[in-house]
């Protein structure tokens, strides 16, 4: 399959990478600042120019345990996004069964959603999240496991960390196609685990977590899904525990500014899941 026609096959984007502290001392952040000026960390950031794939014409050559990611489309019975309480009734169970049905798991709870509305002018806040600007990954191995223990039943967790599990990212726009600054997914085969990633301390008020910041390497591979509407999502690896040197572990990922998209382009709104899932 090829790039439809008046459709870009890549766009040069400008990617936010992480540059360790100066000093050596091991990266930390407070992520839950009151907002973004707010917030504290001790590493810096660098900008870089990379070519972003357009994978649109080709959305199927790519999969979740070879590259980190693979898109859908499988229209939500959900549709307004607008109360957490609804959300949760309505769009949960549905999200849940879609992935077991989808990556043959044996059970998968959602454990958090965030919904993001691009508000230009404004700061990235607790309650009113922006799309994030910075190349991430969500979790680390032992982070991943906390959240196995932190949200499953404690007699059953010792049982369930001792089989495959993963952490993955339900992502969707909602309301409208997303050309503002929409996602732009790393190939894993392109990242050096030793290298790239830096396990990095998030600073809760109650606790402490943990997720990789991602160095720069020319030989990232990127990705976006140029127009993604709300009847498409994506699956976005945040951990996996299979280990067996085959299989994709994770997906760094970004928001970015598409250098193609109209000016007038409607704000981006988009819905992100969650969710533990295991296999027996």
């Amino acid at each position: 399959m090829t790039t439809p026609p008046n459709e870009p096959a890549s766009v040069k984007g400008e990617l936010v990478y992480f540059v360790p502290p100066a000093d050596g001392s091991r990266p930390w952040s407070n992520p839950n600042g009151a907002t973004a000026a707010t917030q504290v960390k001790n590493w810096e950031t660098a900008v870089h120019h990379v070519d972003i794939a357009n994978l649109r014409g080709k959305e199927y050559s790519v999969s979740l345990d070879v590259n980190g990611f693979q898109f859908y489309k499988v229209p939500a019975t959900h549709q307004k996004f607008d109360n957490d309480a609804d959300i949760e009734k309505e769009y949960y169970p549905k999200s849940v069964e879609l992935v077991k049905k989808l990556l043959g798991a044996s059970k998968a709870v959602v454990f958090y959603h965030t919904i993001r509305r691009r508000r230009p002018g404004e700061l990235d806040s607790v309650d009113k999240r922006q799309p994030v600007p910075l190349v991430h990954v969500d979790q680390t191995p032992q982070s991943a496991a906390s959240r196995v223990r932190r949200h499953m039943p404690a007699e059953d967790a010792p049982k369930l960390l001792e089989k495959r599990y993963q952490i993955i990212n339900l992502w969707r726009p909602i309301g409208r196609p997303a050309y503002d600054w929409p996602l732009a997914l790393c190939d894993w085969n392109s990242v050096d685990y030793k290298r790239d990633l830096v396990p990095t301390t998030l600073r809760y008020p109650d606790r402490e977590g943990e997720s990789f910041s991602v160095a720069y390497n020319d030989s990232h591979r990127w990705n976006y899904l140029k127009g993604m509407t709300p009847d498409e999502f994506v699956l976005i690896k945040c951990s996996d525990s299979q280990g067996d040197g085959k299989t994709s572990l994770l997906t760094a990922h970004t928001a970015f500014e598409d250098p193609s998209t109209p000016p007038d382009a409607p704000l981006r709104e988009s819905i992100e899941l969650r969710l533990l899932v295991f296999y027996d």
